[in-house]
């Protein structure tokens, strides 16, 4: 079953890695700032786990802040051109989503089998789905409700991070129609008699080269997974 949900969250993925408003933020406090440290400490976070994420998005996206170390003229960092266009990328797809009034979102039925701090896993048609939850118990029947928005499309000779399965989703599936909009594409994925809706950027559609009959991999986070009681 179907349902729209609220606005879409964008999100630009290439090999796995998302690039997200959290990364927005932060590239733009460092060109702001002109410094990573300054920028880590004016939005409360860890300039080390930054720097580590400046590291995992260039490995994938290409070079996007330039770091000097100090001297007669002083250290800083600076975006590449590389970077401005990654965010002007990514507010395209903003203004896109926004403009869409409502987002797919897969309703999906089961019963909680072991939950885990906020997250619990759910017995569902398509296997074990791990989602976000707020008072439920074992055993209970609940709907595991995913956005179009949180879903990503992989080859399925991909290679998810080993170290993020706890905390993602992954299910193998076939796709069944492509939608084309100016920007984004919905892309309708059949698993096993389920059929999941996501939202593609033209750039990972012609990337991954998408065409009906070819199988993918969907990931998304458990904590974009809401679970609610059933009806």
């Amino acid at each position: 079953m179907d349902e729209p949900s609220g606005r879409g969250r964008a999100t630009l993925v290439r090999d796995g890695v998302e690039f997200d408003e959290r990364d927005v933020t932060l590239l733009k406090e460092i060109d702001e700032t002109g410094s990573v440290a300054k920028a880590s400490t004016n939005l409360g976070r860890s300039r080390a786990r930054d720097l580590t994420r400046i590291e995992e998005l260039e490995s994938v996206f290409g070079d996007l802040v330039e770091r000097h170390r100090g001297g007669s003229g002083g250290g800083g960092s600076k975006l590449t051109g590389n970077a401005t266009r990654l965010l002007n990328q990514y507010k395209r797809l903003q203004v896109a989503l926004s403009a869409t009034a409502q987002v797919p979102e897969t309703v999906l039925e089961g019963t909680v089998s072991s939950i885990s701090g906020e997250l619990a896993d759910v017995s569902t048609s398509v296997g074990i789905v791990r989602g976000l939850h707020d008072g439920i118990t074992l055993d209970d029947i609940v709907q595991v409700r995913i956005g179009a928005d949180s879903l990503t499309v992989l080859d399925p000779t991909a290679d998810p991070d080993p170290d993020s399965t706890s905390a993602r989703n992954h299910l193998t599936g076939t796709v069944a129609n492509i939608q084309q909009g100016e920007t984004v594409f919905t892309v309708t994925i059949d698993v096993d008699g389920t059929v999941f809706r996501a939202l593609v950027t033209e750039d990972s559609t012609d990337r991954l080269e998408l065409s009906e009959g070819e199988k993918v991999v969907l990931t998304w986070k458990a904590t974009a997974t809401r679970l609610t009681h059933g009806v």
